[in-house]
């Protein structure tokens, strides 16, 4: 099929994906002056009066505002903000559908990080959390780490949805090996947003052997020209202080993870790597290495990005039910602690583990609300 030519003929059939709809009829001067005026005044009154009455008297609850800057949009790059807003539209279609949240893209002409953050601030009044997308790294971190405050989950996806969603992969797929979390050696090929944040959550899980490379090799403790985050990345990794390229870093690997650029490596490669190798390559629309190449060096587990192939790491498996369950709990925040409940949800719910079943079909509808329950409990656990 021609997905492409399917796309741009249903966005220009419906100019675009979402739209607005009332909850309530306005059929009668009844109905106005109670939606309107002069029955809304009083309404605002009570929230005047108790701002966190917003929550019961307005959908604030359960809005989420799809934020980016166009700057990082998967496989495409920096497109700017009108060239972002079908990726957009498109995570607030599966925002709605999937786990019942009204989502709307913001999509801003503001680069600076301090520009970004001074917009969401702004935004914030109106919204129960705050989806930040397709923002290119380093800014992404400064931006998500200053709006910790706001009093509402700030949820940057492309950082936490990709970590979840690798880290319920993982837990499967060292199942099927037979091998344990602290045991392991795991080589990331991209060191942006998407990578350390996986690279974060593997190691809350005992991972000590990660080394994370980026376009000019590994990086490693006192490389030059790193950026903070990497320069801060690179004090936990690489415990042997490897140098060279994904080609010389991957030897002996129990694990590849990419989040880069396709056909970066070759089946040689994957021979290097040690017995019962896992292969997670999620460079879209085309991973690093083919499931039949990696297959053919050897590797046991494959997963890709993509819909039409094998166990897709897809972030639609986490961040519906991440959000909804701390919507509904009124959580100010998304900790660690509930994106590892997120991923052990996620996971759960491949009763037998295979080598072409690691991880569920990201539309079973067994998912948001799996993850949900589990956000919600940890939160609460938190909390107590």
């Amino acid at each position: 099929m021609d997905y492409d030519q399917m796309a741009i003929d249903m966005h220009a059939k419906n100019r675009g994906k979402i739209a607005t709809q009332s909850k309530v009829p306005l059929k009668t001067m009844d109905d106005l002056s109670t939606a309107y005026t002069p029955g809304v005044a009083a309404v605002c009154m009570e929230i005047a009066r108790d701002t966190s009455k917003a929550f019961e008297f307005t959908n604030k609850g359960n809005m989420v505002a799809v934020v980016s800057d166009g700057s990082a949009v998967l496989g495409l790059g920096n497109i700017g903000p009108e060239g972002s807003m079908p990726v957009m539209e498109g995570k607030a279609v599966l925002f709605k559908e999937l786990a019942n949240i009204d989502a709307w893209p913001i999509c801003i002409s503001a680069h600076e990080p301090e520009e970004i953050i001074m917009v969401v601030r702004s935004l914030a009044p109106t919204f129960g959390g705050i989806n930040l997308e397709d923002i290119a790294a380093p800014k992404c971190f400064v931006i998500e780490e200053a709006l910790q405050d706001l009093g509402i989950p700030v949820f940057h996806d492309d950082q936490h949805g990709t970590a979840v969603v690798v880290l319920a992969a993982m837990i499967n797929a060292l199942k099927v090996v037979k091998k344990e979390f602290h045991d392991i050696k795991v080589v990331f090929s991209g060191a942006g947003a998407s990578g350390i944040a996986c690279a974060k959550i593997l190691q809350v899980m005992g991972v000590e052997n990660i080394i994370l490379v980026d376009t000019r090799g590994a990086i490693y403790k006192g490389r030059d020209n790193l950026t903070p985050v990497k320069e801060e990345i690179s004090k936990t990794t690489n415990p042997e202080n490897v140098h060279g390229d994904i080609h010389v870093v991957i030897k002996g690997a129990d694990v590849f993870i990419g989040l880069s650029t396709a056909d970066l490596l070759k089946a040689e490669d994957i021979r290097t790597m040690n017995n019962d190798a896992i292969v997670l390559a999620m460079a879209n629309p085309m991973p690093e290495i083919s499931p039949e190449e990696a297959k053919k060096g050897g590797a046991v587990i494959v997963g890709t990005g993509r819909s039409d192939l094998p166990n897709q790491i897809n972030n639609v498996l986490a961040f519906p039910g991440i959000l909804r369950g701390a919507l509904d709990v009124r959580a100010d925040r998304i900790t660690t602690r509930m994106k590892i409940a997120a991923g052990h949800a996620i996971a759960a719910l491949v009763d037998e583990p295979t080598p072409e079943e690691i991880i569920p079909y990201p539309l079973d509808e067994a998912v948001v609300p799996a993850v949900s329950k589990a956000v919600a409990d940890a939160w609460n656990s938190e909390k107590d």
